[in-house]
């Protein structure tokens, strides 16, 4: 077996290439590239604001209209290795119109980082929201962070950060989680079609698997998923809500009926959808 019941790497392709699960990816990008242009144009917003010393290090601030503002830091998707900042504006938009302030990171992409350094770019884009949150009207008190597929990962990872020792922040910055469609064992990983592309070490897999880094205090965490998704993306958040709750941490499972990889972010469009009603009211 290569991995738990899987001989092949065709098999686990099926699971985890999306193209292979017949899903339209470019008709997906395009929608909510489409959606991220009209937010950009429709909302106030602070854009490209570096967060770190390499060029990709920027994020973007979707500032609510109240001063005070609760922190919702987004961290897009893509495997790693695609995607950036701009293509996930959209989820500003529901959240920004219940006034909480949106903060949509940006970071290097594999192969040309690893994704140690991509987790790296992520904590230190929360630690930035930390110092400077005041700087566009919003609380460092009432930060949360969520992200979708290679960015609930990443979430995770966030949640995960010993931020006393690592950044001389308090260990309790982040209130809460949102993670979507997350990979939180990257063990099968390296049998993929993915490996060229994210070159896993079995260290780097053990490193930053966060099933295996469940802290032992967090803020309360949403773990959320499509009912259309492929067994094992099922799977790995199934499996991740149990170990979470089983370390007595606070924690919500919302499985989206009829949802796919990708409509499962489509609540994010609506302030009254599930998903937005569940951060929210996280959020409080």
């Amino acid at each position: 077996m290569m991995y738990r019941n899987f001989k092949t790497q065709a098999e686990l392709d099926a699971q985890y290439n999306p193209i292979e699960l017949g899903l339209d990816v470019p008709a997906y990008e395009k929608y909510y590239g489409i959606n991220s242009d009209m937010v950009r144009q429709e909302l106030p917003c602070q854009l490209n604001v570096p967060f770190g010393p390499t060029l990709a290090e920027h994020l973007d601030v979707f500032p609510a209209a109240q001063p005070d503002a609760p922190i919702l830091v987004y961290i897009h998707g893509g495997y790693w290795f695609l995607g950036s900042s701009k293509d996930s504006s959209f989820v500003a938009k529901g959240l920004v119109e219940a006034n909480v302030t949106v903060v949509v990171i940006n970071y290097a992409l594999c192969p040309k980082v690893t994704i140690d350094e991509i987790v790296r770019q992520s904590r230190s884009a929360i630690a930035w929201t930390y110092r400077h949150a005041e700087s566009f009207g919003g609380n460092p008190h009432r930060i949360h962070v969520c992200g979708h597929s290679a960015g609930g990962h990443l979430t995770a990872m966030v949640m995960a950060t010993d931020w006393e020792n690592d950044y001389g922040l308090p260990n309790n910055i982040i209130k809460g989680g949102c993670v979507i469609s997350g990979v939180f064992d990257l063990m099968p990983l390296p049998y993929t079609w993915l490996m060229p592309k994210i070159q896993l070490s079995w260290d780097q897999v053990l490193r930053n698997s966060p099933i295996y880094h469940i802290p032992e205090k967090a803020g309360s965490l949403i773990v959320a998923y499509g009912t259309e998704e492929s067994s094992e993306f099922q799977r790995q958040s199934q499996e991740f809500f149990t170990a979470w709750k089983a370390k007595g941490l606070v924690g919500e499972y919302l499985p989206q009926l009829g949802k796919n990889h990708f409509t499962a972010l489509d609540g994010f469009l609506d302030t009254d959808s599930p998903l937005c009603t569940a951060i929210l009211r996280q959020i409080g």
